[in-house]
């Protein structure tokens, strides 16, 4: 018992004079021990590692699962020790919907075929998600978790008994200083010693760990790599069952309209520059219908109509063509579209059977198709 009163005593002690020395130094009424240079940079970075390690593993969780219930009861399951129930993905559940309504509306009409063939496609995203998750939680999250539950708090403890040590080492400088008798002197100056060589101990075991970030950062770039190709696995899959769905829509696209009007199966559609413009360009211009229609040709099939839509050889109509002023440059990207200057004004007009995306420009003698994503309509 009297030891333990002694130890506590002691540890007392200790503790008072840390406080009184942190007090002191943050006063600017006390002298503290500073670190290299070099050592101050490798705690610099191993605060940056944490910090965004952190932040990254945080948003990669938020991306393989946006729901925050199911992410907090994951977080449970995985503290318990305990494995996490299978989850259907969004894909899977809207498969399963799809089907049931298939059997309802009668899988042999083209609605509820059409809607088996989607589920089916969908049920199969859904497993392709699933294994990406799978393959990100193990190559990717566990590694980070691992660092900053693991490592992290090696470093972090390590660094505590360093501050304590630097401390000790400067509160027994201090009472060097305020020694007057050679017998105090002499015993501070032991006690200085000890302390000393306790913080130097400390200080290198610490400068190791901290080294060890390196292998860190090579270790998180290696998973980093997997993470990347398992991504691309995903998505690569994901284009690949939509294509063929696409495939399969298109192959029945005649049997289940069969009577009915589609359109032009074969207009253009517009260039990638023509669709990657805000969508709030689009939300200003008026309907579509709204543009002046050259007359349809008795007797001309709508199928025809790309013949009809040589730029060079269509005349405008006769009244009710439209100013309008172009928003954006556009280079044209063959001889039948009509290359635009910001600020300009053009005269419009469609044509039977164009896709609605375009119309027909003209600026003076020269006359082309354009976007119109990338034109503001006057009235």
């Amino acid at each position: 018992m009297d030891f333990n009163v002694k130890k506590l005593a002691s540890d007392a002690g200790v503790f008072f004079s840390r406080a009184m020395q942190f007090t002191e130094e943050k006063l600017g009424q006390a002298e503290k021990t500073e670190l290299d240079a070099h050592f101050e940079n490798l705690l610099a970075r191993a605060d940056f590692t944490k910090n965004w390690t952190e932040k990254i593993l945080r948003q990669t969780e938020v991306l393989l699962q946006p729901n925050p219930s199911a992410r907090v009861e994951e977080f449970l399951y995985e503290k318990l020790d305990r494995k996490v129930p299978s989850r259907v993905t969004n894909g899977e559940l809207l498969a399963q919907y799809m089907t049931e309504a298939a059997n309802d509306f009668g899988p042999g009409t083209p609605y509820g075929k059409t809607l088996i063939k989607v589920g089916e496609t969908q049920r199969r995203l859904g497993a392709a998600e699933r294994d990406f998750i799978h393959s990100a939680s193990i190559n990717f999250l566990t590694p980070l978790r691992n660092f900053l539950e693991g490592d992290w708090r090696t470093i972090s403890k390590e660094r505590r008994i360093l501050q304590n040590r630097r401390l000790d080492l400067d509160a027994c400088k201090a009472r060097l200083k305020k020694a007057k008798a050679a017998e105090a002197k002499a015993a501070a100056e032991h006690e200085l010693r000890l302390t000393q060589t306790e913080f130097d101990r400390q200080a290198e075991v610490t400068r190791l760990l901290l080294e060890g970030i390196s292998s860190t950062h090579v270790n998180h770039l290696r998973c980093l790599h997997e993470f990347v190709e398992s991504q691309t696995n995903y998505y690569a899959q994901c284009y690949q069952y939509m294509l063929d769905l696409q495939k399969q829509l298109g192959s029945s696209k005649g049997e289940i309209f069969s009577g009915t009007f589609v359109g032009n199966a074969e207009s253009t559609s517009p260039p990638p520059a023509a669709t990657s413009l805000p969508a709030v360009t689009a939300a200003t211009l008026p309907a579509v219908p709204t543009i002046p229609v050259v007359p349809t040709i008795v007797g001309v099939p709508n199928t025809v109509a790309e013949s009809v839509l040589n730029p060079n050889e269509v005349k405008p109509p006769a009244s009710g063509t439209r100013k309008a002023r172009v928003l954006y440059d556009y280079e044209a990207a063959d001889s039948t579209e009509l290359a635009l200057l910001a600020d300009e004004m053009i005269t419009v007009y469609s044509l039977p059977g164009m896709d609605p995306d375009w119309l027909i420009g003209e600026r003076g003698n020269q006359k082309g198709k354009v976007p119109v994503t990338y034109l503001e309509l006057l009235s």
